[in-house]
């Protein structure tokens, strides 16, 4: 116990030890509601060493798992070699870089396995913004001009074409600069979203709780 305790606190799998300590704490964050399995999906691009297909921190956890295993168990080999000085320094690297090698080959190999049970997300499409209420940019909107600004799901904002269909018994200038419309449809055809006029004071509004 005592050796393996020595291996542990010693280069390289000291390295592997505190990042295992993180990833302990992620997910104890997890399991208590304070982040999300898929918090770093956005931030990082497991695609480029081959993790992609599954959440980021399902990889990298196994990851930073197999390497600090692997460099703990190099790590007490060389302490029970014997060696010292420039030989066991030596020896220390080439454990760290074989663990690394080894818990990227296993994982990948690991995720090409099992990347089907995580499927991926639907892309991003213009027809999401269907539903959403949108603010005017442009003076008017007619049949043929108009733009709004609307707010995607990640909170972004993009600027999209919007068009009024010619109603006689609607004004034309329904819509002004910084009015606030509906996107109620999409025009695949033509790349513009069709919009009415939106008051908030007139959504529907959840009905209040009667005592039971």
């Amino acid at each position: 116990m005592t050796e393996f305790l020595s291996a542990a606190v010693a280069f390289p799998a000291v390295v592997f030890c505190a990042a295992l300590v993180v990833v302990i704490g992620f997910w104890l964050l997890v399991l208590f509601g304070a982040a999300g399995p898929d918090s770093f999906d956005t931030d990082l691009d497991s695609e480029a060493v081959g993790f992609g297909g599954v959440p980021v921190s399902v990889s990298v956890s196994l990851f930073v798992v197999l390497a600090w295993f692997t460099g703990l168990t190099g790590s007490v080999l060389v302490l029970r070699s014997g060696a010292t000085g420039t030989p066991r320094a030596a020896l220390h690297l080439a454990v760290l870089a074989g663990a690394l090698l080894i818990a990227w080959g296993v994982v990948r190999m690991l995720v090409r396995r099992f990347r089907r049970f995580f499927p991926a997300e639907p892309p991003a499409s213009r027809e999401d913004f269907v539903g959403q209420v949108c603010t005017i940019r442009t003076g008017s909107v007619s049949t043929d001009f108009g733009q709004a600004e609307v707010a995607a799901a990640d909170g972004s904002t993009a600027i999209v074409q919007v068009r009024q269909p010619l109603r006689p018994s609607a004004p034309a200038d329904v819509f002004t600069s910084g009015s606030t419309g509906l996107l109620y449809a999409y025009d695949a055809v033509g790349e513009f979203f069709w919009v009415s006029p939106y008051d908030a004071a007139l959504a529907p509004r959840p009905l209040p709780r009667t005592a039971g």
